[in-house]
């Protein structure tokens, strides 16, 4: 990982400030941007960006890859402005793409378990029908095509239920619920696989230096999450015990009970067997990472 020069559109964000920390730790060479400083929707910045890392990787003798966290994931907005989230995931990461086509940058792509339809009952390999239900999901099934068809050497990896330190996050609103007294209602009739993005960046810094090395897969739609998996309330009151506070507090509701402009999908559970039969490392299961996050931030969590 130490012959890696990286670019992290969309740097801001919890899953860049993760690559951000996780590769530097590493000893990779991480330049985290977010879209005041590199606007993916920008042919100009986004050549200016590429163009930077290629340079500074050849000068260190580095290996330069981009992996692009840049999103819209406001998933309940996107219903009223999908035209915005559209320019993000989809004009965006079609001008990484060629932008990185013509500069032979490899290119792995962020994506999310919201291009399925959630109908299904086991979990959804890289391969299944994209069939998403809202805007958010429709325009990042989009910005995959968009890649996929750039020309570039790249990979799309989907993740689900992504919670991190910084930024509002399911892990920190349920936090901040019981450090205020307030006893949640949270659903129980959705499944998913909670993704701690300190653990999802390491996976996708492994992938890069896989490609790196030349041992890239072969396949170029990839599933990496935390593994097993769980529901919405499970989640809240697992949030609970780390928090210190009585998991009990937490009740059951169904997604009837508590509507959103965007259909979630019910069932978000993704297959990580491709992404361990290209000898990647899975991500370790959803509620130890939990802990691990908790002990990590403990502060911050107290503090939301």
């Amino acid at each position: 990982m130490s012959r890696l020069a990286v670019l992290v559109p969309g740097g801001s964000g919890q899953l860049g400030k993760d690559l951000s920390a996780v590769g530097e730790e590493r000893g990779a060479a991480v330049r985290a941007p977010g879209s005041a400083e590199l606007d993916v929707t920008r042919p100009g910045a986004v050549l200016e960006g590429v163009s930077r890392l290629v340079d500074e990787a050849r000068g260190e003798g580095r290996a330069p890859v981009v992996i692009n966290a840049a999103a819209y994931t406001a998933v309940d907005a996107a219903e009223d402005d999908e035209q915005r989230a559209f320019a993000v995931n989809v004009d965006g990461p079609r001008v990484l793409a060629a932008v990185c086509a013509s500069r032979r940058v490899p290119l792995l792509h962020v994506s999310t378990d919201y291009v399925f339809s959630g109908d299904a009952d086991t979990p959804y390999e890289p391969d299944a029908p994209l069939s998403p239900r809202s805007a958010y999901g429709r325009t990042k099934a989009a910005g995959e095509d968009a890649v996929l068809g750039s020309g570039a050497q790249a990979w799309i990896v989907r993740t689900a239920w992504v919670y991190g330190a910084g930024g509002g996050n399911f892990v920190r609103t349920m936090a901040r619920l019981a450090s205020e007294g307030v006893d949640p209602s949270v659903v129980d009739d959705q499944r998913g696989s909670p993704t701690w993005t300190a653990d999802l960046a390491s996976g996708l810094l492994e992938l890069a230096s896989a490609v790196a090395d030349g041992n890239a897969p072969e396949r170029r739609v990839l599933h990496c999450t935390g593994g097993g998996e769980t529901t919405w309330y499970e989640f809240a009151r697992a949030v609970f015990e780390e928090v210190g506070a009585d998991p009990d507090r937490v009740s059951p509701c169904t997604t009837a009970d508590y509507p959103r402009p965007a259909p979630r999908p019910a069932y978000s559970v993704l297959s990580n067997a491709a992404w361990r039969d290209a000898g990647l490392t899975p991500l370790r299961p959803w509620r130890e990472a939990l802990s691990a996050f908790a002990a990590d931030h403990r502060n911050a969590l107290v503090d939301t």
